[in-house]
């Protein structure tokens, strides 16, 4: 076995030039790490705004989906849509018609011909079968001339003029000539309720009835019908102060192109509108009142909860939306989930209240476990920005979240705030945005708040217009005062 090879040995190296060799190498490492960590910062930084970007890009298209004045197309159209209408056989569905009209006014006899059309041959009558058809008439104005009657007191020497009932103003001269109550009536519906700008007005009176108006006119005789409606206005805000609930809700509104707010508050037979330039309390505090002790259905807005007074229901429509957002964002984090089904337990428990299926003690036993379930969701603490910010917004409404559960009067949502902001919303999506004046904001709130009160207690928004016009003085309609529901 051979001897083993003994390592050439290498010259020794001096102390002082290996040291300086080894420092040089830790400071260029040193360098690239710092160089590299410098370049992975910036680039962390690129990434947040990034994400921050795309979060608010996100969060501002889904609050345009949801908003009232969303673009009507839902996406892009499907490559193989189904036929519209009614489906075939057993899936038509109700089968339906008009029903036959109650009232007759015109009848025309349609008889058979003499003789055959193609063979010549005598023709022999073996039915008559009745077909109806309504249709609308020919209309034309109404043209009244008044002849007013002036004189003066013999003792006083003060100036008077006759008035009769079918008048709407005491104006003579260049006024003289004016638009009917009818047809002011008529122009308040189609702009106010129905959203259709003057100068379709102007065209629809003009093709239609024969009526030449002009859009300054129309709009100087509906701030003459607002002016009469002033006392009947301030009788439904009356009558908001002192219902037992209330939902109320706002939304964006331009006046001069200026962001103003248009609120709405809603019970089941009144509501009431108000442009104003704030959203915070003391606008809904103008409606409602400082002390206001009724029951509060409302979104998450802050300002709401300053009633102290008051009962409160946050809504659930959109808790409930807020989840479906947090688990599409985040589908691994529990609370979202967990938060939705109790909350679809709540809305479960109130139909089987509603129904009658459940007692008051089994309904107060279940109504316990549902707010433990949720103070139990809401104690756990999470790592999720977002979801950690709706934990801690559900802890502060958490005494507005089962309120409908005690009360039945209390809806869930706020519907009917949703419900009631929809025309205005169109009216803003037609007339650029709002009112181009303050005192057509003034108008707006007002007939909007008249019109849709008349419909929501089925009275004639018309006649009401038209008696407030032909009064002497302003006075508020007997269907427009308190009501006893």
């Amino acid at each position: 076995m051979s001897a083993r090879r003994r390592r050439p040995s290498l010259p020794p190296v001096p102390q002082d030039s290996k040291d300086e060799g080894g420092i040089q190498r830790l400071r260029r490492d040193l360098e690239r790490v710092q160089h590299e960590r410098e370049k992975l910062r910036r680039e962390n930084v690129r990434l947040r705004r990034e994400n921050e970007r795309l979060k608010k890009q996100l969060d501002a298209t889904r609050r345009a989906g949801f908003r009232q004045a969303a673009p009507f197309s839902r996406g892009e159209p499907k490559r193989d849509p189904r036929r519209p209408g009614r489906k075939p056989g057993r899936a038509y569905g109700r089968r339906g018609k008009r029903p036959t009209p109650k009232q007759v006014d015109e009848i025309y006899e349609a008889p058979l011909p003499d003789a055959c059309p193609d063979c010549g041959e005598d023709v022999r009558k073996e039915s008559v079968v009745a077909q109806y058809q309504e249709d609308i008439p020919p209309v034309r104005p109404i043209v009244r001339q008044f002849n007013v009657h002036i004189g003066s007191c013999r003792g006083c020497h003060r100036r008077l003029q006759g008035r009769h009932p079918l008048q709407t103003s005491d104006a003579l001269g260049a006024a003289a000539i004016q638009i009917g109550p009818q047809a002011v009536a008529f122009a308040a519906f189609l702009n106010k309720q129905l959203g259709l700008s003057f100068g379709k007005i102007v065209t629809l009176m003009q093709e239609r009835f024969g009526l030449r108006v002009s859009r300054g006119g129309l709009v100087r005789a509906l701030h003459r019908v607002a002016d009469r409606a002033r006392p009947s206005y301030e009788a439904l805000c009356d009558q908001i102060r002192g219902s037992p609930t209330v939902t109320p809700d706002e939304t964006g509104w331009k006046v001069a192109a200026v962001l103003w707010w248009l609120h709405v508050f809603v019970t089941r037979d009144t509501t009431v509108y108000s442009i104003a330039p704030g959203r915070g309390y003391e606008e809904a505090a103008a409606i409602l009142g400082e002390d206001f002790a009724g029951k509060l259905t409302r979104d998450g807005w802050a300002p709401y909860r300053k009633f102290l007074a008051a009962d409160h229901q946050t809504c659930l429509g959109h808790l409930l939306n807020r989840c479906e957002e947090l688990l599409a964002d985040h589908p691994r984090a529990p609370l979202p989930a967990r938060v939705k089904e109790v909350l679809q337990k709540a809305l479960q428990l109130r139909d089987r209240r509603d129904i009658g299926e459940i007692s008051p003690h089994g309904l107060a036993v279940a109504r316990g476990r549902l707010a433990e379930e949720l103070v139990s969701v809401v104690e756990q603490s999470s790592t999720v920005p977002d979801v950690e910010r709706f934990a801690n917004h559900l802890a502060r409404e958490f005494t507005a979240i089962f309120t409908f559960l005690f009360h039945p009067e209390v809806d869930a949502t706020n519907w009917r705030a949703e419900q009631a902001i929809r025309g205005s919303v169109i009216t803003r999506k037609v007339c650029g945005g709002g009112n181009r004046t303050e005192r057509g904001a003034e108008t707006q709130q007002v007939l909007a708040s008249i019109l849709r009160t008349a419909a929501q207690r089925g009275l004639n928004a018309s006649d009401l217009l038209v008696t407030m016009l032909r009064t002497a003085e302003p006075v508020v309609p007997p269907g427009l005062g308190p009501t006893t529901s």
